[in-house]
């Protein structure tokens, strides 16, 4: 679609901002039988009702919205509904993430404009890895780090431990436990171990930053907005605090809190580190900062779980609480973005 035949078709909300008439909104097919475990499947079981919360909002501003599962029917039912432009909140096809940068594919053959990443900047966000790889290539600072491909791979000599694993292809905190962290070589090798067994995948293993947890939300528009939270642990015993499973889904209230964080320098470093991992739209991070100051940025998600508040979602927490943004000019900013249409007052 031509940006002129993008630019007719959009209709003014009586506010000033021009926005599409009608959206879809796609969220990933859940099942049970799709996960490997529980802890996976529980990261995306409100996936639907989520993506009914953002239709919801979207028909606030008097947009039509209507939601649309990622899965083998989804051309055709694009094809049927005929959205102006697509919200791409599929984190994964038959329950593996990777399988979800198939979505932009399909998108781009239709000629659909959509939010979020592409096919690069997702493919890239399910290979932890690479994204450390990339990272550590644009002078972005990361932990020190090794693949393991078996539990019986040689360990890195520069490798310090205590460590921390991570599962290469799985977000959403999947398997960050108390566990995770681990002082030996024998701990560290019975934990890739049971990663291994249960989910058939690569282990990311990098040294554990003891200090601050910071979390970094971008969003784009005709400028970048960026918008930092620290995580405020409420973890007097524990002699290693990070987030974990458990606190991102089951405790969260009596877990931490989230208080602003403002700092030119990691602004830049953020801006720079979504640039280099390809992410578009809108993107989050998640640093740790050791006792000297030091930054390192310790996870990257491309189209990160999007909604508001009552999504229970970070970016609710950070972008509507702290920084008092409603979740409708999210709405606003995303689609104007999309659809790249120049105003003078956005």
């Amino acid at each position: 679609m031509e940006n002129n035949e993008r630019v007719s078709s959009i209709g003014q909300n009586g506010n000033g901002y021009e926005l599409p008439k009608k959206v879809a909104i796609l969220h990933s097919e859940i099942k049970r039988e799709y996960f490997p475990s529980e802890a996976q499947y529980i990261t995306e079981a409100s996936a639907e009702e989520d993506a009914e919360i953002v239709c919801k909002y979207c028909e606030k501003l008097g947009v039509e919205a209507m939601t649309l599962p990622g899965n083998a029917d989804l051309p055709e039912a694009l094809k049927k509904v005929k959205p102006e432009m697509v919200f791409n909140l599929v984190d994964s096809i038959k329950g593996n993430e990777y399988l979800s940068s198939a979505i932009p594919g399909i998108l781009e053959a239709l000629e659909l404009p959509y939010t979020g990443s592409d096919i690069l900047g997702l493919a890239l966000c399910y290979n932890k890895f690479l994204v450390k790889k990339l990272l550590h290539q644009f002078k972005i600072p990361v932990p020190n780090f090794q693949l393991f491909t078996t539990p019986s791979d040689p360990v890195d000599p520069h490798l310090r431990f205590p460590l921390i694993t991570k599962l290469n292809e799985i977000h959403g905190g999947v398997e960050i436990t108390k566990d995770s962290v681990v002082e030996n070589e024998k701990a560290l090798r019975e934990r890739i171990r049971y990663l291994k067994d249960i989910y058939q995948q690569p282990v990311l293993v990098e040294e554990f930053i003891v200090g601050r947890e910071i979390t970094v939300y971008i969003l784009e528009g005709l400028n970048r907005k960026v918008y930092m939270a620290e995580k405020v642990f409420n973890k007097p015993d524990e002699k290693y605090v990070f987030l974990t499973f458990e606190d991102q889904w089951i405790n969260k209230d009596d877990s931490f809190k989230y208080e602003k964080h403002e700092d030119p320098y990691l602004k830049e470093l953020s801006i720079a580190a979504f640039d280099a991992v390809k992410m578009m739209d809108y993107g989050k991070f998640d640093i740790r900062q050791d006792g000297s100051g030091r930054y390192f940025f310790i996870d990257a998600n491309a189209n990160p779980a999007f909604g508001p508040k009552e999504c229970d979602t970070a970016m609710g927490y950070i972008i509507e609480d702290l920084y008092k943004i409603p979740f409708v000019d999210i709405l606003k900013r995303l689609m104007l973005n999309t659809l790249r249409v120049p105003l003078n007052d956005y």
